[in-house]
């Protein structure tokens, strides 16, 4: 594999693997790395018997031979239930199979002392440890095994509630959010309900100035419509000396009477517009009073939602959200 495929393989294992603790997350990499061809082996370049270079290979098995430009397959292997005893002198290294024919020893040369002496302990810590994997436990190592299993079992279910309550506090966390959102929403409905009663009272004013502006219009119109009238009476009741005095009456009696048809338009339009006007208003108290009620509707809700799924371990402040 390629750097780049094993940086992508990485990423992913990362991703499947997190909120694990540090054990866990070291056991998820040891099962990973063991389907490694080279895990678990240490490497020894040495020579043979008949001098010529090798590669010693230990791990938890037994000893493998390995050529220098493979390290993956290796040449010959020994299984250290095949191998009896293990001995080392200056520079030689010495391993006994328990086959009879003593020509089936190896015979192994190092370059110096500590190479023999890294190689002869790390075969015995090896091969100790496969004695004891085959040894029956003791009742003292049976019951630390059960107490450890115990200790297992209770850390995965003290991770298992951890991991339900922090579920549950990112649910929690997030209806807040909602709620906090739908009320800054409510709040900014209400500012913009009393900014228009605001200005549907500032209009109200100004219908007030206006009405009493036209019921002083319609009272000089009424005396002038009475003027009319009895202008009209009188004219009538002159007497008519010639045909011109006499259009001269018709005329002026049409005009009155177009003014007064003009007046009272007039009158009925200003009338209609205030009778508009104060449905708006009408409408715009309704509209600030239903604002009203569910801004407080939704903000006991949000209280009873916070206060009846909040855990003891979890707390915020709500008064900061209303």
């Amino acid at each position: 594999m390629t750097s780049e495929m094993w940086e992508e393989r990485i990423k992913i294992w990362y991703a499947d693997h997190k909120g694990l603790s540090r054990e866990d997350a070291e056991k998820e990499f040891l099962k990973i790395a063991q389907d490694l061809e080279m895990f678990g082996y240490c490497y020894f370049h040495i020579k043979n018997a008949r001098n010529s270079d090798v590669s010693l290979g230990v791990n938890s098995l037994g000893l493998h031979i390995f050529k220098p430009e493979n390290k993956l397959v290796p040449v010959v292997s020994f299984a250290w239930s095949e191998i009896s005893h293990i001995a080392h002198t200056d520079k030689k290294f010495k391993v006994k199979t328990l086959e009879r024919n003593h020509s089936d020893d190896l015979t192994f040369f190092s370059r110096d002392l500590q190479v023999n002496n890294s190689m002869f302990e790390l075969c015995q810590g090896n091969h100790l440890l496969y004695k004891q994997r085959r040894i029956p436990d003791t009742l003292e190592v049976q019951q630390m095994k059960a107490q450890a299993k115990e200790q297992r079992i209770n850390r995965q279910q003290e991770k298992a509630r951890l991991h339900k309550e922090q579920e549950l506090r990112s649910i929690l966390e997030h209806e807040k959010e909602v709620m906090v959102t739908r009320i800054n929403q409510l709040e900014l409905e209400l500012e913009l309900t009393r900014e228009n009663l605001r200005r549907s009272e500032e209009t109200v004013e100004l219908l007030g100035q206006k009405s009493d502006l036209i019921e002083q219009e319609n009272q000089l119109l009424r005396e002038k419509s009475a003027e009319a009238e009895a202008e009209m009476g009188r004219v009538k009741n002159t007497a008519i000396k010639t045909e011109e005095e006499k259009l001269v009456v018709e005329q002026r009696a049409k005009d009155a009477e177009l003014l007064a048809s003009r007046i009272l338009e007039d009158s009925e339009q200003r009338a209609q517009e205030m009778e508009r006007l104060i449905q708006e208003l009408e409408k715009a108290k309704e509209a600030e009073l239903i604002a009203k009620k569910k801004l407080t509707s939704m903000a006991n809700v949000c209280i009873f939602l916070c206060v009846a799924n909040l855990p003891s371990y979890l707390s915020f402040s709500i008064s900061e959200a209303l």
